[in-house]
């Protein structure tokens, strides 16, 4: 790694429980709270920090997540572990934009990162902690990308890795895994099955669990994600983010970023509508926010072609349904055949070829606009979580006998 002048983070002061607050210690490794089972936050001395940690520091360093070390949880940066975690593009969607009535909408793409998706970020946050603390042995459920994402940093790291994938999963993440040296496991059933395979082996094989949100540090990977849209609307921050949720990680991660940014004094009080989105054959959180719940109910026979949303239940519900609220956001479901016409809408007319999930995005602002939960005039940035290149694909393709005439004038009539 070399993100230019590197020095220890010196703002981690422990880890603690958003439900029933109980504090645990940082120096050791933790999984989840253990008083109450909730996922832990790393929490820092911002007001320290506020006085010596100017924006101005980005300025002579790389453009990478580690760019933001101060306010990230690894002491000892020798123990980084990285496949070049850039800055991801903001692209402004001219056209489609245009077709909506809006001038300003944007979609990040994160499908630019190491492994083709956000998952980079918070896997190698993860890894880097397990490598800090000395765990060579390590195991996920995942519906694909997330396992891609912590074989390809654990083989980087030189450690063990297990991934256990619905058996149905994209076959590309499968294979990506196993590529990379990880023992991939095909489960007969979603997610959930997977994740108790990974938590009853764990006395057995004595591997360390990196389910969403069961380690407290996926989630400091995926807030740079924050970070960075703060930096690169400078730090004016956009009226609404829509953000694809399965495990949610990413959007609790946006939120706790912002609140952090704004005690170091880098924003102000403004915030993005958070706007969770999830396919119709899979909505947890959707249901919960209509129900005016706190938490999630499980979702039965969760269906849906973009499969790094179809997550029945989450362990952060509480805290994806606490973001939503105290940002004034939203969340909203959208069908899987409006999520594919949406894909294929971006590439045509944007060149960005996304994930199902990044597309579900774009089908729900279509419905926000619908529903006066978003104004044509405001700044709407959509997230695409990952490269659609990953995906199968259907495409129409035409073929040239070279032995006779080209029609020409065919390919204007196409």
């Amino acid at each position: 790694m070399n993100s230019g002048a590197l020095s220890s983070a010196a703002y981690v002061t422990y880890l603690q429980c958003p439900k029933c607050n109980e504090i645990h210690e940082s120096s050791t490794i933790q999984t989840v709270c253990i008083s109450c089972g909730s996922p832990l936050l790393v929490m820092y001395d911002l007001e320290s920090a506020q006085s010596e940690l100017k924006r101005s520091l980005l300025v002579s360093r790389l453009p990478d997540m580690w760019r933001y070390r101060e306010l990230l949880p690894v002491q000892d940066l020798g123990n980084v572990v990285s496949l070049g975690e850039t800055m991801t593009p903001v692209v402004h969607c001219r056209t489609v934009g245009a077709g909506l009535g809006m001038d300003h909408l944007f979609v990040k793409d994160e499908g630019r990162l190491p492994t083709a998706s956000f998952k980079a970020r918070g896997l190698a946050m993860a890894v880097t902690m397990a490598n800090e603390f000395g765990i060579r042995r390590v195991t996920i459920p995942t519906a694909g990308n997330a396992g891609g994402a912590l074989a390809a940093y654990g083989a980087r790291a030189g450690m063990e890795v297990f991934v256990f994938c619905p058996e149905d999963a994209p076959e590309i993440n499968a294979n990506e895994c196993g590529m990379v040296g990880a023992a991939v496991y095909l489960v007969n059933g979603l997610i959930d099955d997977c994740g108790r395979i990974v938590r009853e082996g764990k006395d057995l094989l004595g591997w360390f669990d990196m389910s969403t949100l069961r380690e407290p540090y996926r989630i400091e990977g995926k807030k740079t994600m924050g970070l960075e849209t703060a930096e690169q609307f400078s730090w004016d921050l956009p009226d609404a983010i829509f953000y694809p949720t399965g495990g949610g990680t990413g959007l609790i991660g946006m939120w706790k970023a912002f609140n952090e940014l704004e005690t170091l004094g880098w924003i102000g009080s403004k915030r993005p509508r958070l706007i969770s989105v999830q396919s119709e054959g899979c909505a947890p959180i959707v249901r919960a926010f209509e129900e005016g719940a706190e938490t999630a109910r499980p979702w039965e026979h969760a269906s849906t072609v973009a499969a790094g949303i179809r997550v029945p239940h989450c362990i952060g519900d509480f805290l994806i349904l606490r973001a939503i609220r105290e940002t004034n956001g939203t969340a909203i479901a959208v069908p899987d055949d409006e999520i594919l016409l949406a894909q294929r809408e971006l590439a045509e007319k944007e060149g960005i070829i996304a994930a199902p999930e990044g597309a579900a995005t774009l089908a729900a602002l279509k419905k926000a606009l619908d529903r006066k939960d978003v104004d044509k005039d405001e700044r709407v940035l959509l997230f695409n979580t990952g490269s659609g290149l990953k995906y199968p694909m259907n495409t129409t393709l035409s073929r040239i006998d070279k032995d006779k005439p080209v029609d020409y004038a065919a390919m204007l009539r196409r």
